[in-house]
């Protein structure tokens, strides 16, 4: 638990705080302008059975959040391991990323979002192989992310979106 005194106090999630990091990723989707007015709600539940499946799985994945006693789970930093090729500077092919970095708007500018982080990668650093961590970062986390010490990656990421056929 968390509170407005002391820095806030982290943990892991559990299956139960699934449905808390749906609704972290729904305000932090807004925040971004990715949730489209009249999207499929759909989606919610999809993403909390993931949530709920993915935190069983302690070995590439994990989820850190603070919680406030008066307003439950308030922020969230989750991790997930993939593995990839081996290659010169990762023998073991694993690389980290970092999503779902999200802190309720009523919460921001109190240490939260850099403590769940924190955590993410005490844990990427200590219980799993990976050894590069990629995110993909917004304008109101760069100064976060580079203070912990993330840069840009040699070579620029891209991204191409398939449409289905028919649609």
């Amino acid at each position: 638990m968390s509170d407005t005194q002391g820095p806030p106090l982290v943990r892991r999630a559990t299956a139960a705080d699934a449905a808390a990091l749906t609704r972290l990723r729904e305000a932090m989707l807004s925040d971004m302008g990715m949730l489209a007015t009249g999207a499929d709600p759909g989606w919610r539940d999809k993403a909390e059975a993931w949530f709920t499946q993915r935190l069983d799985d302690e070995d590439t994945f994990a989820a850190f959040v603070v919680e406030q006693h008066d307003l439950g789970v308030v922020s969230c930093a989750a991790g997930v391991c993939d593995r990839h090729a081996p290659g010169p500077g990762n023998p073991g092919g694993v690389q980290g990323l970092v999503f779902n970095m999200s802190t309720d708007p009523r919460c921001r500018r109190r240490g939260h979002a850099r403590a769940c982080l924190e955590a993410l990668l005490a844990w990427f650093r200590d219980e799993t192989e990976a050894r590069v961590i990629n995110l993909n970062a917004t304008g109101e986390g760069t100064a976060l992310y580079r203070s912990l010490g993330f840069t840009e990656p040699r070579f620029p990421a891209l991204q191409l979106r398939l449409a289905r056929p028919g649609r």
